[in-house]
């Protein structure tokens, strides 16, 4: 058996530093419970940009600008070993991490921002990084498009994980994309909750025959710092449940064996056998010998796109 964590606390919004420190204090508060692998919500360093939401693309722009500033000074950039703390907490406690951030470009641009979720394994080292392929409605004011690469399940210390972010999960290719790579656990950090998101992880259970943890940000409005920018227009009701976290664990094929963790703060803990999900296949296998190649065929290209090359 597996113990797994998934974090519902939120960050410090907007404040990247404090976040990481908060994040390594949460790592080591997850290892002293016996979990193995620990889960982050989307874009959870340093905050989801919720303002995308609030703000209207039109006369709301300046104000946009101002909060996407913020927000670029405090995202990570691989290229700059921004995991660092995070990898180092991971390879300290022997424990696999998977995180929700917004990533920087600092290969190409230094400038754009991507919606990213990385896998760290027990050692530090980073197993895959996924850029979400298609950012959701006015998120696409904010970052930009990912690409195959990092459409990977990956080996870890607690068996093979991929991830899709958010509403990466209702997109049925990218869904059987890590299906066909022997998935243990499918990870779907998110930005929703509720009803529907639970009937959408449950699903994937099922057709996937994978263990599935979604998991959002339990955000208050009291947990937004008051110095954000426009923080009264963002935020008027002071008492306002910005997102209700809803962190929940589903069993390959189907069924609820942790959570949903609905409006309250902490981790939320449990056991898991990680070979349930192979075997659970034995049934429906959408990949396998449910999966009929003379009839459907899917292409994957996992090449990272560069907009330039210097030879």
């Amino acid at each position: 058996m597996t113990k797994i964590a998934i974090v519902q606390e939120p960050p410090v919004y907007l404040d990247l530093a404090a976040s990481m420190e908060r994040a390594v204090g949460l790592v080591a508060q997850a290892a002293s419970k016996g979990a193995r692998l620990l889960v982050f919500p989307e874009a959870w360093f340093p905050g989801y940009p919720t303002f995308a939401w609030r703000l209207s693309p039109g006369a709301d722009m300046g104000k946009t600008d101002e909060l996407f500033a913020l927000l670029q000074a405090n995202s990570i950039d691989l290229s700059r070993n921004g995991m660092a703390p995070l990898q180092e907490a991971a390879a300290e406690h022997e424990m696999v991490i998977v995180a929700g951030y917004q990533e920087v470009d600092g290969e190409v641009s230094g400038s754009t921002l991507f919606n990213s979720c990385i896998t760290i394994d027990a050692d530090g080292t980073i197993a895959n990084n996924h850029r979400k392929l298609m950012p959701t409605n006015p998120e696409r004011m904010i970052w930009g498009f990912g690409d195959g690469a990092g459409l990977n399940v990956v080996e870890t210390a607690v068996g093979r994980i991929g991830a899709l972010i958010c509403w990466e999960s209702y997109m049925p290719l990218a869904r059987f994309a890590l299906y066909a790579q022997s998935i243990d656990i499918y990870v779907a950090p998110t930005w929703d909750s509720g009803a529907t998101w639970m009937a959408t992880m449950q699903h994937i259970a099922r057709e996937g025959g994978c263990w599935v943890i979604g998991c959002a940000t339990a955000l208050e409005a009291s947990d937004i710092p008051t110095d954000i920018p426009h923080h009264d227009t963002l935020f008027p009701n002071k008492d306002e449940w910005v997102n209700s976290g809803d962190a929940v664990v589903y069993k390959p094929f189907g069924g609820i064996v942790a959570g949903p963790m609905h409006r309250e703060k902490g981790l939320l803990s449990v056991e898991i056998d990680v070979s349930e999900a192979r075997a659970s296949r034995r049934k429906f296998d959408v990949s396998g010998h449910y999966s009929r190649p003379d009839v459907f065929s899917l292409s994957v290209d996992r090449r990272h796109k560069r907009p330039i090359s210097f030879s």
